[in-house]
């Protein structure tokens, strides 16, 4: 049961994240651009990276850190629900290239920032 109200303190803490990178966004960007999912995401999967090298490396048993984090505060702020809601508006309006570009870029960036900050935390430890 600790582990569950853990899960959710965290994911209060990353939907609350989430909606003022949802504000930034439009009021920077406008509401036509995609701006705020792709960036939590790849932002999300950067640290995701790097604290999963952090618990791998430095604290292996530090299940109620990987829970709150993880799952919990990062849970709730990158949004993949969204990513897909996001392509298909833009498939709703018939723009293939850019539903494609919008995909593809998401995909490869955000696994990429996850590897870059799994490398950066093992480098700085080992």
């Amino acid at each position: 049961m600790q582990l569950f109200l853990l899960a959710c303190a965290g994911g209060a803490i990353g939907a609350g994240l989430r909606h003022c990178a949802n504000i930034i966004a439009v009021r920077s960007l406008g509401l036509e651009v995609a701006a705020a999912t792709i960036t939590v995401n790849v932002l999300g999967s950067l640290i995701m990276g790097a604290f999963f090298a952090l618990l791998y490396f430095r604290w292996p048993e530090a299940m109620a850190i990987r829970v709150f984090f993880a799952t919990g505060v990062l849970g709730g702020f990158t949004t993949f629900s969204a990513f897909s809601l996001d392509a298909l508006v833009y498939l709703e309006r018939g723009a293939i290239g850019i539903t494609m570009a919008y995909i593809v870029g998401s995909i490869v960036l955000s696994i990429g920032a996850c590897f870059i900050g799994y490398l950066c935390v093992r480098t700085m430890l080992s």
